[in-house]
Formats: C-alpha cells, structure tokens, sequence
C-alpha cells in the first residue's frame, strides 16, 4: 500500500491524496452519523489522473469505491478499511453551455443546484429535479439513475444524458461525448455506466441535455378523500393541461401531519382531515393561459367530485413553501430508528400494496409508524418506517415492503440504486437471467474486480445473495 500511496501521490499532486483522520474524520453520507471506514482518498483533477489511478489500482487489485455527494440511500458508497475512496469532489467543472443545442457540458462533480443555476441563467433549463440538489453531483446522478419530482414528464437521469466520458477499471477512457439527440451508430455505451452505481466504470465527464425554461409553474395542492380517485385525477390533470404537467406528488395522511405542524416550519395549506394529498404542477409557456389552463382543469377535478379541497399558489414565495413540505422528509428522523424505502409498482396496485406492507409491519412488530408519500405519477413510492427499537429491526421491515412487490411486478428500486441495503431482494426485481447477465458484464468490463465490489449483486457465479421471498 505505501509503494501504491506513492503512485497516486506522485499522479494527483499535492492535496491529490488524503490518509488517516483526513478520511475517516468525514461522515459516510449526509444522512448518516457513522465515518468513512477507508483509510484513504484520492482527489483527481482531470479525467487522465482519473486513469491513471485506477490503472495503477487495477494493476495491483486495489479495491476502489467512487465517491460523489453522497446523498445516497442503499450503501453503494459504503467502503470498507482498506478500500481506497476515488473523490471527484475537485472535478467541478462547469466546461461550457450550448444555447442553440440547449446542451452542457460538465465534470462528474459538479453539484446538481450549480448545474440548474447555469441553465436558468441562459435561459434555460435541466430538468432533474431532487431533495439532495445542493449536495448530490452529476456523477451521482448518473451512477445512481436518478429520478426525482419531474420524472413523469422529463424522464429519469438516462433520458438528460447525451454524451459521457468514462473511465474503466484497467484505466481505459471511453469518451462518448455525443452531443445529438440522434445518434443510432451501434451501441449506446453511455448506458453501461447510468445507474450501475460505479460498478463499471467511473464517470468523469458528461454532455447534459436542457430544454427551453418555462415561462410559467402553476402549482396546486389538493385534498382526496379516497385513493380510486387519484389515478383518474392524475388522467384528468395530464390530459386538461396540454403536457404541461410535471410533477403529480402524494402525500399520505401522516406524512402531510408530520411535515404540517411544529417542529415542522410549514404549516398546512388545507385542513389535515383527508386521506391523501397531492402537490401538482404544470410547467408552461404562458403565464396567463397557463393560469387559466391550470385553474379550469381545478374545476373539473371539483365537477368529478375528485378533490375536497385545493389551494393555487399565488407567488413563487407560495409555490416554494407547497414544495418545502413535501421535501422535508427529515421531520421523519424524530421517530428512531427510522428506516427509508423508495419501490415502484402499477398505480392500481398501490392501495392494496401499502395495507399489505402496513399488516406485515402490524404482525411483526405490533406498534409502528409509516410515513406514505411519492411520485405516485410515476409509480414511485417511499416509506419512512419507524419500527422496533433498534436497527435490528430492518430485516423485519425489509420483509414487510418487499415480499409483496414479488407477486404484483414491482421493484424493490424505484430510482436509489440497489447497493448494499437492497442487495438481498435484488431477485424480487430481477430474474437469475438478468442477474446473470450483470455479472458477465461485470466480469468482462472490471475482470479484477475492483470497482465498487460487493455492492448490488455479488460478482461470483453461484454467489447467494438472493433471499428466500416466502420465507423472508
């Protein structure tokens, strides 16, 4: 290890590498309280030093986990004592803006609220949208597949992506920098490394897409009184603003409870009474039709006898203070120990799926709290779960949230990546074949194994990390 600190030293320069208490003196996520368990990190400044890291690491089998803002929810950053962290935290370059073709081109650790700065202050805008905005980076993003408030009209992260730059285990630079929203020649490599959690390769550069920014947000929240309603809400909103539409948000009882009343700094916009909430908005071209739009399809929504109750908000200070509630999910962590689930399933199966996953919480541990909300639009949901009364308790809970997504074609990831927390039930989601098929992707791009290794499946033919989903 010391010849191997020196060789990165010797490539990254001064400040280039960080040891000891320098590493482990850092938190291993914004939501985590535990440290960094690897002794060190290396800071590379450019996609060449990129390189020549992991091909001096690769010669020698050094185990290497890429590090971003560390937002994230499932462990994929998680490292081990002898692990060595790649940081792209000094690769934060904003390299250039293309009005014409509403493209940018950035570094892997440019953080999310930079790049949406940028856009808008050419007149443009990249629409991924997500809580950790200030803190996640583009290369986060990309690894992880993110998804966020927006994804129902604007896509996951793979559908921003034009062109990126990325560097294999061996040091290999695959630099597909496509800057066209057409281009069908061969293989689009660029997917081998969008949400495979840094397990392929090291994203260093991409080329992202931006649209048009829009010249209105009209934002409503809206009380419902019974979940058939919401799906035919969702069709009559999608269908009566044109496309517009760009977020559909729904907030459970308890949640709506939870980040409404103190502590919480919101308070709540409608009465708590209702069984569900949700926080719609359309993005338009027109201030004034799109008001007028937003406000007819409201009283449609009324004459369908499919909301109780809503509010308009009038000024962006209103419009932010709607999505402020629906993005502190922190208020969650008074009611330790908490644990965080982000699934995706079929709309019709929601209600049925969330009283399946609250009776497994009920038979095992009694007494336990379940804060609902999500992209229900997208058919993404997330739990805050608090139950039992240590972090013993997970693997109960794990049990009650996805069991039951095995027998309805739902996924144990809706957009957090699958790293270690969920690792066990990837065979919920995925058949032996498709498992199967990552591996020889794995083996074939990373035959050392050295990137990320341990993390969504394990890298060996036969290897059982699967769980028994009858048995749990």
């Amino acid at each position: 290890m010391a010849d191997l600190l020196q060789t990165l030293s010797e490539i990254t320069g001064p400040g280039g590498v960080l040891t000891g208490t320098d590493v482990t003196s850092r938190a291993a996520g914004i939501w985590m309280s535990e440290s960094i368990e690897a002794q060190t990190m290396v800071r590379p400044k450019t996609t060449a030093e990129v390189s020549a890291v992991l091909a001096a690491c690769h010669e020698t089998g050094q185990p290497v986990v890429a590090h971003g803002g560390l937002t994230g929810l499932v462990g994929s950053a998680l490292t081990e004592r002898g692990d060595v962290i790649l940081s792209l935290e000094r690769m934060n370059r904003i390299e250039g803006v293309d009005r014409v073709n509403r493209t940018m081109t950035v570094q892997a650790g440019t953080v999310l609220q930079a790049v949406q700065e940028c856009a808008d202050e050419h007149g443009l805008m990249y629409p991924l949208d997500l809580g950790g905005r200030g803190s996640c980076t583009i290369g986060g993003n990309i690894s992880t597949n993110a998804g966020g408030n927006r994804v129902i009209r604007y896509g996951m992260t793979r559908d921003m992506v034009l062109g990126l730059e990325a560097v294999l285990a061996d040091g290999t630079v695959v630099s597909s920098m496509n800057e066209m929203i057409k281009n069908n020649a061969g293989y689009d490599l660029k997917q081998l490394f969008i949400g495979t959690e840094g397990s392929l390769g090291v994203v260093t550069r991409a080329v992202l897409r931006l649209r048009e920014k829009p010249r209105s947000q009209e934002t409503l929240f809206v009380a419902v009184d019974e979940f058939d309603k919401l799906p035919e809400l969702l069709k009559l909103m999608d269908a009566r603003l044109g496309g517009a539409l760009s977020a559909f948000e729904v907030l459970w009882n308890n949640f709506y409870r939870l980040v409404s009343t103190p502590p919480a700094k919101q308070r709540p916009p409608l009465a708590q009474d209702s069984p569900y909430y949700v926080l719609i908005e359309a993005m338009g071209g027109d201030d004034q039709t799109d008001k007028a739009r937003a406000e007819a399809a409201l009283e449609d929504a009324y004459e369908a006898g499919l909301v109780t109750d809503a509010v308009i908000a009038q000024s962006e200070a209103q419009r932010l203070e709607l999505w402020a509630m629906r993005d502190d999910v922190e208020q969650i962590n008074r009611f330790p120990p908490i644990f965080i689930y982000d699934v995706s399933l079929p709309i019709p199966r929601m209600e049925a799926y969330v009283e399946d996953v609250n009776r497994g919480l009920a038979e095992t541990f009694g007494t336990y709290r379940n804060f609902a909300f999500g992209h229900l639009g997208d058919g993404n949901l997330h739990f805050g779960i608090s139950a039992g009364s240590d972090n013993s308790a997970k693997k109960g809970v794990d049990r009650a949230v996805y069991a039951p997504l095995a027998g309805i074609g739902g996924s144990v990831s809706a957009e957090h990546g699958v790293g270690l927390d969920k690792k066990a039930w990837l065979s919920v989601s995925r058949t032996a074949d498709e498992v199967a098929l990552m591996r020889t992707l794995k083996r074939a791009l990373d035959p050392r194994g050295i990137l990320n290794p341990g993390k969504i499946f394990d890298a060996a033919e036969g290897a059982r990390e699967d769980v028994d989903v009858a048995a749990g």
